[in-house]
């Protein structure tokens, strides 16, 4: 019960940051294979510009902020909220987009 509640707050939140706050840019910096998502909940650079830095600390910060709040909620560590969101994460990149797998970057 306490996953299925996880999982649709972090669909609610993914949806949230993707669709309002960051969606020129982070869909943008993602098609151009400049960020990808990582198997720890968060984005990294695949290729470092200084523009790009700024918008994944920013996109950054704010979900850890988001699974604080989740993880606090639910009971659970944070540790284990971004494993929960990585895998989201996983799931919902788009094909040609940048994931990182096994230590490096691959396209999914």
């Amino acid at each position: 019960m306490k996953t299925k509640i996880i999982f649709k707050s972090l669909v609610i939140v993914s949806l949230l940051f993707s669709s309002f706050v960051f969606a020129i840019g982070l869909g943008e910096a993602k098609d151009q294979g400049l960020v990808g998502e990582k198997d720890n909940g968060y984005l990294g650079l695949v290729i470092a510009k200084a523009e790009t830095q700024s918008l994944v600390d920013d996109i950054n910060a704010k979900r850890k902020e988001v699974y604080l709040k989740l993880a606090a909620k639910n009971g659970i560590t944070l540790q284990q909220i971004e494993k929960l969101a990585a895998q989201k994460a996983y799931e919902k990149t788009s094909s040609g987009h940048y994931l990182w797998v096994s230590g490096k970057w691959t396209t999914k």
